[in-house]
């Protein structure tokens, strides 16, 4: 160890193993040290960035030797535009550490009596899964590490990309994204093309000055393609121009929208896209199910994987015909459409009024009379006025946010008592916060880790809760 300007910098640290937020640990004298940009097998000097007395972060700034289970990643801009963090790492080895991240996790923060933890399911496709691609226009390009010492090179660039790592000032110049297939980079490099050629200002999210803005594309696996343009000027001309160009030169969208945004921020739910082309929507479809799905409306990223997490809920649900299912942060209802068929009735919770009414809209697109979905906090909604009117739930369904479940939520659905609840998360550390507070009244009994998001760190994973007897 040695100390350079009050950094102190630890040496020939061998990387042993993945600890949960994409990063990997490393141990001296009992200490854990939690290191960026690694993987276990790796031989690195580490700067630390903060130093407590039990553990320590840092960041690699020598490597001695790199693990033989590396790989090289696929994309040119990997370690660049902070997605796909994992693309060094074969997927199968992936899958392992987010199945070890999900076991951990759950005996570490739940503290709860667990089965053994049901195989974790891998994505069938591990490139070009996204349906929804979101890209940024701006007026700073990224300069890679070797660009900053040469002075012939300016950072003040039009480009269009993704947002690196770090700064919200700053846009990769994304070449080719393997997020989602074609024609993804090419209409966004059109867009690109066409504002140079034109002159108009890219944005500059600093002095909230220029006119391309944001870009976001859906590709269906029903062969639908929504493009929405953002731009940060109401400016009738170059819109008429950008559209015009952009239909006739992708002729396979069928639908595109453009949006004028000169608020600060990038939300979209306050705002209002204008439909040029198309019947403003497209279909997606989930086993025979259809979902509308407009520009503002929220679905899961990954439909094929999105599929077979519904699956595992649906199955875990162990649904008869008879059931009364309550799906609670129930979005624009896919899961409990999903499930619709093996239950006697539907009954969606969800604050956002906004996607209720796709909910409804897309019970009525599947001719499902057995639905019934609310707007409004679980809390207040699920009184005994409620359920006497539809009756108290057999099964109950909830998909949180990452921040999981309230604790009042938790404690309503341990009023509730459903014999079976379903706990579908993002998050395994907030999800076995929650679980230890259901612990009261619930047994877990299956546990099933679903990967949605390949050469990312992030991991879903559904629970089965049973009533203790």
């Amino acid at each position: 160890m040695r100390r350079k300007k009050k950094n102190i910098i630890l040496e020939k640290l061998l990387v042993e193993d993945y600890a949960a937020g994409g990063k990997s640990l490393a141990k001296v004298d009992g200490k854990v040290i939690f290191i960026e940009n690694v993987v276990p097998g790796d031989v690195v000097d580490v700067r630390l960035m903060k130093n407590k007395k039990d553990w320590a972060e840092g960041v690699p700034v020598h490597t001695h030797s790199l693990s033989a289970d590396r790989v090289t990643p696929f994309c040119s801009h990997f370690g660049v535009c902070g997605g796909c963090q994992w693309q060094m790492l074969p997927y199968e080895k992936q899958l392992q550490y987010k199945h070890k991240q999900v076991e951990e996790t759950l005996k570490r923060i739940g503290k709860v009596a667990l089965p053994e933890c049901l195989p974790i399911l891998g994505a069938v496709e591990t490139e070009h899964y996204r349906n929804k691609v979101e890209y940024t226009f701006g007026n700073k390009r990224y300069l890679l590490k070797e660009e900053l010492s040469d002075e012939s090179i300016n950072g003040q660039q039009d480009v269009a990309g993704f947002h690196a790592k770090g700064f919200f000032d700053k846009v990769v110049d994304i070449k080719e994204c393997f997020l989602q297939a074609e024609p993804t980079n090419a209409i966004r490099l059109a867009v690109k093309e066409l504002g140079i050629k034109n002159n108009w200002p890219f944005y500059d999210i600093r002095n909230h000055t220029g006119f391309l803005r944001t870009m976001q594309v859906r590709l269906c696996t029903t062969g639908e393609l929504m493009v929405n343009i953002v731009v940060a000027e109401n400016d009738e001309q170059k819109i008429k121009l950008l559209m015009e160009t952009i239909t006739k030169q992708f002729p396979e969208i069928t639908t595109l929208f453009y949006t004028v945004n000169t608020k600060w921020n990038d939300s979209m739910f306050d705002l209002d896209p204008v439909v040029y082309h198309g019947k403003g929507f497209v279909i997606e479809k989930l086993e025979d199910f259809q979902f509308k799905i407009g520009p503002k409306s929220f679905f899961q990223t990954n439909t094929k994987q999105g599929e077979q997490l519904y699956k595992v809920t649906r199955d875990f649900a162990e649904l008869t015909g008879n059931e009364i299912v309550y799906d609670l942060y129930c979005g624009t209802g896919s899961i409990g459409i999903f499930v619709s068929k093996l239950a006697k009735k539907i009954i969606g919770v969800e604050m956002i009024e906004a996607a209720i009414e796709d909910a409804k809209e897309n019970a009525t697109l599947n001719n499902l009379a057995s639905t019934a979905f609310f707007a409004g906090d679980v809390i207040d909604i699920c009184n005994d006025e409620f359920f006497t009117t539809h009756d108290k739930p057999d099964v109950i369904i909830t998909d949180p946010p990452r921040a999981g479940m309230h604790e009042k939520l938790v404690k309503k659905i341990l009023d509730m008592a459903a014999p079976t609840v379903v706990y579908v998360s993002c998050n395994p550390a907030t999800q076995a916060r929650d679980l230890l507070l259901l612990d009261e009244k619930y047994v877990v009994t299956k546990v099933q880790p679903v990967d949605m998001f390949p050469h990312t760190h992030h991991i879903e994973n559904v629970v089965q809760l049973k009533l203790k007897s």
